[in-house]
């Protein structure tokens, strides 16, 4: 019997185990250890991060490892629950209408925006509430059979062969034109599909969801991974809901729903024109938010949004609006205000707390903005986030009868930041990264890996960190 030594981080244990252990077994013992310490059942495991890669509990072990066995209350496990669960929602969906197909159309506070709509010309679906009851009965019913979800590497052209005759036409297309022999295909029971990322390892796993109707569609409303008994809180926010319709039409303007549309539009050499209509219908939605200030009456505009979302882009497109009303705009950011590194505030593990409002020199920057609101001229600070520290440049800023003020920052809408601030002086924007471009109708591009991937360029380019740093960050 040949042997090999694994750390299992939860633990920090060093142990051997048989070569070909699959990690099934280690989370089973794991499990039952845990519960005999703790008198309780813990959360099931969905699967390991192996040396830092996410693996399902079918992997096998042969060579020395360092694995973290993941549960949902994991950001990686509860990704796999999240998979497993569209998975299932889509087999759902096919045993009850297999002439009618499933589009997941974006994310929606820990849940999914779905359309299940008429796959054929003629086929009439029936009403959304049957159309919704069939379908969640359909989900318990494989939850409680606790199937497992099996992912089996094969030739790619089989898998398009297997893919062909189920009305998926943006999957067959994008595994039609990948530069590969060999893909994993995921399986539950008869239903087979290519899911982006691993699933958890059977739908018994899937013990918290909903599926309701919403809108003129549906919601798949999944668990809190902090409290995974419980349905993650859903507040209805008809704004953001309204973008994403929005967003729905100017992809359908562009022709690029999907991966495989954009592939195609650049393949046909159509990629300038595809920026330039992109750019347009950008530029007019600034326009639009510019003529909203202006009605306001407001004197400043606070523009935010999550990291990386585009804050300084907008800021200084809408400048540009802004000024062909005939305001004089000065923009001001907040990433000038933060506090040196010897006044930042820490957390628990002691490291800077960089996301916190109270890194924010906030005593300082309703000064400036009094200051500057009375007609005073002041000194803006300059931050060097090399050195940790603000500097003065003998950059200064006075606001005239015609100026306007765009104040941008991840804090911007807190009421704390600008607590001193008359609010008829204030006119709020919030922006995002946000992408309606999806791999296919089952598998979206999530905002937040979207977002992560500007944040590790800008970083980079402009922060002094490398992508290591920004992920551990």
């Amino acid at each position: 019997m040949t042997e090999v030594e694994i750390v299992l981080a939860n633990t920090g244990e060093r142990k051997k185990i048989e070569a070909g252990t699959q990690l099934a077994e280690l989370a089973a013992e794991y499990v039952k250890e845990k519960q005999e310490q703790e008198g309780k059942t813990p959360w099931p495991i969905l699967g390991a991060l192996v040396n830092n890669k996410v693996e399902p509990l079918q992997y096998r072990i042969y060579n020395p490892k360092t694995i973290r066995l993941l549960d949902i209350t994991d950001r990686q496990g509860f990704r796999m629950y999240r998979n497993a669960l569209c998975l299932m929602l889509y087999a759902a969906v096919r045993d009850c209408y297999p002439q009618a197909t499933l589009q997941i159309d974006h994310s929606l506070q820990n849940g999914f925006y779905c359309r299940i709509e008429s796959g054929e010309e003629g086929y009439a679906l029936p009403s959304q509430m049957e159309v919704c009851r069939a379908v969640r009965d359909r989900m318990i019913a494989l939850q409680e059979q606790d199937l497992p979800f099996e992912a089996k590497t094969m030739l790619l052209s089989d898998a398009a062969e297997l893919i062909r005759p189920l009305r998926m036409p943006k999957t067959l297309d994008l595994l039609e034109h990948l530069n590969q022999l060999y893909i994993e295909m995921n399986f539950l029971g008869d239903t087979v599909h290519k899911i982006n990322g691993k699933l958890a390892p059977s739908t018994g796993c899937l013990t918290t969801w909903d599926f309701r109707q919403y809108e003129d569609g549906y919601m798949l409303q999944c668990a809190d991974p902090e409290h995974p008994d419980k349905l993650s809180l859903f507040q209805e926010t008809p704004k953001l809901f309204a973008i994403f319709r929005e967003h729905h039409h100017w992809v359908d303007l562009l022709h690029t729903p999907t991966v495989s549309d954009y592939n195609r539009i650049v393949h046909d050499m159509g990629g300038q024109h595809l920026i330039h209509l992109s750019e347009a219908l950008h530029e007019k939605k600034y326009a639009e938010i510019a003529e909203q200030v202006r009605q306001s009456g407001a004197k400043m505009v606070l523009l935010a949004g999550p990291s990386s979302s585009g804050k300084t882009t907008s800021c200084r497109r809408l400048s540009v609006q802004l000024s062909v009303l005939g305001y004089d705009v000065n923009q001001l950011s907040l990433d000038d205000y933060f506090l040196g590194r010897d006044r930042t505030p820490r957390l628990p593990n002691g490291e800077y707390d960089f996301e916190s409002v109270d890194a924010l020199d906030i005593p300082l920057l309703n000064d400036h903005l009094n200051a500057l609101f009375r007609g005073e001229e002041v000194r803006i600070p300059t931050y060097d986030f090399k050195k940790g520290e603000p500097f003065y440049s003998g950059k200064t800023l006075k606001l005239g009868p015609r100026s306007l003020l765009v104040v941008e920052g991840i804090h911007a809408l807190n009421p704390k930041l600008t607590a001193q601030i008359d609010e008829g002086l204030k006119f709020k924007v919030y922006v995002s990264a946000l992408t309606q471009l999806a791999i296919d109708g089952q598998n979206i591009i999530h905002g937040t890996d979207n977002r992560l991937v500007r944040r590790i360029v800008r970083d980079n380019n402009f922060r002094g960190w490398n992508a290591q740093e920004t992920l551990h960050r």
